[in-house]
Protein backbone atom coordinates (compact mmCIF):
# COMPACT_ATOMS: atom_id res chain seq x y z
CA UNK A 1 0.00 0.00 0.00
CA UNK A 2 1.49 3.85 -0.67
CA UNK A 3 1.51 6.37 1.70
CA UNK A 4 -1.17 7.92 -0.26
CA UNK A 5 -3.32 4.91 -0.24
CA UNK A 6 -2.47 4.63 3.65
CA UNK A 7 -3.62 8.41 4.09
CA UNK A 8 -6.86 8.37 1.86
CA UNK A 9 -8.10 5.23 3.99
CA UNK A 10 -7.06 7.22 7.11
CA UNK A 11 -8.60 10.69 6.16
CA UNK A 12 -11.78 8.02 5.01
CA UNK A 13 -12.34 6.53 8.32
CA UNK A 14 -11.88 10.31 10.43
CA UNK A 15 -14.30 12.46 8.35
CA UNK A 16 -16.70 10.03 7.48
CA UNK A 17 -19.79 12.06 5.86
CA UNK A 18 -18.36 15.27 6.90
CA UNK A 19 -16.37 16.80 10.39
CA UNK A 20 -20.19 18.06 11.84
CA UNK A 21 -18.63 19.84 14.86
CA UNK A 22 -16.56 21.97 12.80
CA UNK A 23 -19.31 22.64 10.04
CA UNK A 24 -21.73 23.79 13.08
CA UNK A 25 -19.06 26.12 14.33
CA UNK A 26 -17.24 27.43 12.25
CA UNK A 27 -17.79 29.29 8.94
CA UNK A 28 -16.76 28.04 6.13
CA UNK A 29 -14.23 30.65 5.03
CA UNK A 30 -12.75 32.08 8.18
CA UNK A 31 -9.38 31.90 7.64
CA UNK A 32 -6.94 31.31 10.85
CA UNK A 33 -3.18 29.54 11.61
CA UNK A 34 -2.40 27.04 13.62
CA UNK A 35 1.36 26.00 15.34
CA UNK A 36 2.76 22.55 15.65
CA UNK A 37 3.82 22.93 19.47
CA UNK A 38 6.67 20.11 20.58
CA UNK A 39 5.90 19.19 24.18
CA UNK A 40 8.56 16.04 24.50
CA UNK A 41 12.25 16.26 23.43
CA UNK A 42 13.00 13.74 20.66
CA UNK A 43 13.96 13.23 17.32
CA UNK A 44 11.66 14.40 14.86
CA UNK A 45 9.54 12.28 12.16
CA UNK A 46 6.43 12.94 9.71
CA UNK A 47 6.52 16.61 8.78
CA UNK A 48 6.07 15.15 5.52
CA UNK A 49 2.97 12.94 5.91
CA UNK A 50 1.52 16.02 7.86
CA UNK A 51 2.23 18.58 4.61
CA UNK A 52 0.42 15.55 2.75
CA UNK A 53 -2.49 15.56 4.98
CA UNK A 54 -2.68 19.15 4.84
CA UNK A 55 -2.89 19.67 1.20
CA UNK A 56 -5.04 16.53 0.75
CA UNK A 57 -7.68 18.10 2.98
CA UNK A 58 -7.14 21.58 1.55
CA UNK A 59 -4.85 22.20 -1.11
CA UNK A 60 -5.34 25.88 -0.53
CA UNK A 61 -3.63 25.57 3.00
CA UNK A 62 -0.01 26.79 3.50
CA UNK A 63 2.94 25.24 5.77
CA UNK A 64 5.24 27.63 6.72
CA UNK A 65 7.73 24.49 7.69
CA UNK A 66 10.93 25.82 10.57
CA UNK A 67 12.35 21.84 11.23
CA UNK A 68 12.33 19.32 8.82
CA UNK A 69 12.71 15.20 9.58
CA UNK A 70 15.28 13.83 11.52
CA UNK A 71 15.54 17.00 13.40
CA UNK A 72 16.25 16.85 16.99
CA UNK A 73 13.47 18.87 18.37
CA UNK A 74 12.92 20.08 22.21
CA UNK A 75 9.89 20.91 24.85
CA UNK A 76 8.74 23.96 23.16
CA UNK A 77 9.93 24.41 19.95
CA UNK A 78 7.28 25.08 16.81
CA UNK A 79 7.91 22.55 13.91
CA UNK A 80 5.66 24.67 11.19
CA UNK A 81 2.54 26.93 11.09
CA UNK A 82 -0.39 25.87 8.92
CA UNK A 83 -2.54 29.04 7.07
CA UNK A 84 -5.67 29.46 5.43
CA UNK A 85 -9.40 27.82 6.14
CA UNK A 86 -9.87 27.41 10.57
CA UNK A 87 -12.15 24.29 8.81
CA UNK A 88 -9.44 22.61 6.80
CA UNK A 89 -6.90 23.00 9.63
CA UNK A 90 -9.69 21.79 12.50
CA UNK A 91 -10.21 18.26 9.49
CA UNK A 92 -6.70 17.57 9.01
CA UNK A 93 -5.40 18.07 13.11
CA UNK A 94 -5.97 14.74 14.64
CA UNK A 95 -4.92 12.55 12.20
CA UNK A 96 -1.58 15.18 11.61
CA UNK A 97 -1.05 14.30 15.23
CA UNK A 98 -1.45 11.04 15.44
CA UNK A 99 0.74 10.27 12.19
CA UNK A 100 3.07 12.77 13.56
CA UNK A 101 3.36 11.77 17.82
CA UNK A 102 3.73 7.63 16.59
CA UNK A 103 6.95 8.25 13.90
CA UNK A 104 8.47 10.63 16.20
CA UNK A 105 8.15 8.27 19.15
CA UNK A 106 10.15 5.97 16.53
CA UNK A 107 12.70 7.46 15.70
CA UNK A 108 13.53 9.00 19.05
CA UNK A 109 13.61 5.50 20.21
CA UNK A 110 15.46 4.15 17.33
CA UNK A 111 18.01 7.13 17.98
CA UNK A 112 18.23 6.20 21.50
CA UNK A 113 19.35 2.90 20.84
CA UNK A 114 21.62 3.59 17.73
CA UNK A 115 23.55 6.24 19.78
CA UNK A 116 24.67 3.91 22.79
CA UNK A 117 26.34 1.62 19.68
CA UNK A 118 28.88 4.72 19.05
CA UNK A 119 32.34 3.52 18.06
CA UNK A 120 30.84 -0.05 17.41
CA UNK A 121 30.45 -1.61 14.02
CA UNK A 122 26.83 -3.31 14.62
CA UNK A 123 23.96 -1.75 12.79
CA UNK A 124 20.32 -1.68 14.08
CA UNK A 125 17.58 -2.90 12.81
CA UNK A 126 13.72 -3.37 12.59
CA UNK A 127 11.78 -6.04 12.26
CA UNK A 128 7.95 -7.06 10.73
CA UNK A 129 6.49 -6.29 14.27
CA UNK A 130 4.78 -3.23 12.83
CA UNK A 131 1.64 -1.95 12.84
CA UNK A 132 -0.64 -3.86 9.72
CA UNK A 133 -0.78 -1.41 6.78
CA UNK A 134 1.29 1.23 8.42
CA UNK A 135 4.73 -0.54 7.97
CA UNK A 136 6.15 1.58 5.28
CA UNK A 137 6.03 4.70 7.51
CA UNK A 138 7.13 2.84 10.45
CA UNK A 139 10.20 1.84 8.99
CA UNK A 140 10.62 5.29 7.28
CA UNK A 141 10.55 6.37 11.23
CA UNK A 142 13.75 3.75 11.87
CA UNK A 143 15.82 5.46 9.30
CA UNK A 144 14.70 9.08 10.24
CA UNK A 145 16.00 7.58 13.78
CA UNK A 146 19.16 6.64 12.27
CA UNK A 147 18.31 2.67 12.28
CA UNK A 148 18.02 0.20 9.28
CA UNK A 149 15.31 -1.51 8.00
CA UNK A 150 15.06 -5.56 7.49
CA UNK A 151 13.22 -7.71 5.39
CA UNK A 152 9.92 -4.78 4.51
CA UNK A 153 7.80 -7.86 4.17
CA UNK A 154 7.50 -12.19 3.70
CA UNK A 155 8.52 -11.35 -0.42
CA UNK A 156 11.73 -9.72 -0.29
CA UNK A 157 14.03 -12.05 1.72
CA UNK A 158 14.34 -15.81 2.18
CA UNK A 159 13.71 -15.85 6.34
CA UNK A 160 14.07 -19.12 7.39
CA UNK A 161 13.02 -19.47 11.08
CA UNK A 162 12.74 -22.33 13.79
CA UNK A 163 9.16 -22.82 12.60
CA UNK A 164 9.85 -23.27 9.24
CA UNK A 165 12.96 -25.91 9.91
CA UNK A 166 10.28 -28.25 12.55
CA UNK A 167 8.37 -27.93 9.46
CA UNK A 168 10.61 -28.70 6.34
CA UNK A 169 11.93 -31.65 9.66
CA UNK A 170 15.26 -29.92 9.66
CA UNK A 171 17.99 -27.10 8.50
CA UNK A 172 19.63 -28.74 5.54
CA UNK A 173 16.78 -30.19 4.42
CA UNK A 174 15.07 -26.71 4.88
CA UNK A 175 18.07 -25.13 3.06
CA UNK A 176 17.77 -26.94 0.83
CA UNK A 177 14.49 -26.66 -0.14
CA UNK A 178 14.79 -23.01 -0.70
CA UNK A 179 17.78 -23.57 -3.30
CA UNK A 180 15.59 -26.20 -5.00
CA UNK A 181 12.32 -23.57 -5.21
CA UNK A 182 15.04 -20.62 -6.63
CA UNK A 183 15.66 -23.16 -9.71
CA UNK A 184 12.26 -23.60 -9.98
CA UNK A 185 10.60 -20.40 -9.84
CA UNK A 186 13.81 -18.49 -11.34
CA UNK A 187 13.74 -16.22 -7.71
CA UNK A 188 16.68 -15.32 -6.23
CA UNK A 189 16.64 -13.20 -2.87
CA UNK A 190 19.22 -12.87 -0.23
CA UNK A 191 18.95 -16.23 2.69
CA UNK A 192 18.88 -15.64 6.11
CA UNK A 193 18.24 -18.84 8.74
CA UNK A 194 17.71 -18.42 12.59
CA UNK A 195 19.82 -20.82 14.81
CA UNK A 196 18.36 -21.45 18.77
CA UNK A 197 21.96 -23.34 19.35
CA UNK A 198 25.37 -24.17 18.74
CA UNK A 199 24.22 -27.27 17.39
CA UNK A 200 22.23 -25.57 14.66
CA UNK A 201 24.41 -22.98 14.25
CA UNK A 202 27.39 -26.33 13.19
CA UNK A 203 24.96 -27.58 10.83
CA UNK A 204 24.91 -24.38 8.58
CA UNK A 205 28.19 -23.73 9.05
CA UNK A 206 29.17 -27.33 7.46
CA UNK A 207 26.29 -27.09 4.87
CA UNK A 208 26.55 -23.30 3.53
CA UNK A 209 24.34 -21.76 0.85
CA UNK A 210 23.15 -19.27 3.53
CA UNK A 211 23.66 -15.39 3.17
CA UNK A 212 23.07 -14.43 7.01
CA UNK A 213 22.74 -16.34 10.15
CA UNK A 214 20.20 -15.09 12.93
CA UNK A 215 21.55 -16.09 16.46
CA UNK A 216 18.64 -16.30 18.52
CA UNK A 217 18.45 -15.78 22.21
CA UNK A 218 22.05 -16.24 22.47
CA UNK A 219 23.56 -14.17 25.72
CA UNK A 220 26.45 -11.71 24.47
CA UNK A 221 29.15 -14.54 26.51
CA UNK A 222 27.37 -17.16 23.73
CA UNK A 223 27.25 -15.23 20.78
CA UNK A 224 30.87 -13.75 20.99
CA UNK A 225 31.95 -17.00 20.55
CA UNK A 226 29.22 -18.09 17.73
CA UNK A 227 30.83 -14.60 15.97
CA UNK A 228 34.14 -15.88 16.51
CA UNK A 229 33.02 -19.55 15.03
CA UNK A 230 31.30 -18.02 11.77
CA UNK A 231 34.50 -16.04 11.54
CA UNK A 232 33.41 -13.40 8.84
CA UNK A 233 31.73 -16.30 6.31
CA UNK A 234 28.35 -15.46 6.70
CA UNK A 235 26.62 -11.84 7.69
CA UNK A 236 25.63 -12.16 11.67
CA UNK A 237 22.57 -10.82 13.28
CA UNK A 238 21.50 -11.09 17.09
CA UNK A 239 18.00 -11.57 18.12
CA UNK A 240 15.78 -11.88 21.28
CA UNK A 241 15.76 -10.22 24.55
CA UNK A 242 18.24 -7.44 23.80
CA UNK A 243 16.62 -4.32 24.79
CA UNK A 244 17.89 -0.26 26.24
CA UNK A 245 20.21 -1.51 29.21
CA UNK A 246 22.22 -4.92 27.25
CA UNK A 247 22.49 -3.63 23.92
CA UNK A 248 25.48 -2.42 23.33
CA UNK A 249 26.87 -5.64 25.15
CA UNK A 250 25.26 -7.44 22.58
CA UNK A 251 27.34 -4.89 19.99
CA UNK A 252 30.44 -5.66 21.54
CA UNK A 253 30.49 -9.06 20.52
CA UNK A 254 31.26 -8.18 17.12
CA UNK A 255 28.12 -9.09 15.76
CA UNK A 256 27.21 -7.74 12.24
CA UNK A 257 23.24 -6.79 12.75
CA UNK A 258 20.88 -6.21 16.11
CA UNK A 259 17.20 -6.65 15.08
CA UNK A 260 15.01 -5.40 17.53
CA UNK A 261 11.37 -5.72 17.37
CA UNK A 262 10.50 -3.08 19.89
CA UNK A 263 11.66 -0.18 17.79
CA UNK A 264 8.62 -0.26 16.70
CA UNK A 265 5.70 -2.11 18.70
CA UNK A 266 6.90 -0.42 22.39
CA UNK A 267 6.73 2.72 21.68
CA UNK A 268 5.72 5.73 23.50
CA UNK A 269 4.59 8.44 21.53
CA UNK A 270 6.03 11.74 21.34
CA UNK A 271 4.01 14.41 22.86
CA UNK A 272 2.47 17.15 20.55
CA UNK A 273 -0.23 19.65 20.37
CA UNK A 274 -1.88 21.93 17.15
CA UNK A 275 -2.41 25.17 18.51
CA UNK A 276 -5.02 27.86 16.86
CA UNK A 277 -3.72 31.46 17.09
Amino acid sequence: MTIDEILDRALAEDLGDGDHTTMATIPQEAQGMAKLLVKDNGVLCGVIIAERIFHKVDPALQLYIYHYDGALIKKGDIVFEVRGRQASILKAERLVLNFMQRLSGIATSTNLIVRKLDGLKTKILDTRKTTPLLRSLEKYAVKTGGGENHRMGLFDMIMIKDNHVDFAGGIVKAIDAVHTYFGQSGTKLLIEIEVRNFAELQQVLNHGKVDRIMLDNFSPEHLREAVKLIDGRFETEASGGINESNVRSYAETGVDYISMGALTHQIRSLDMSLKAE
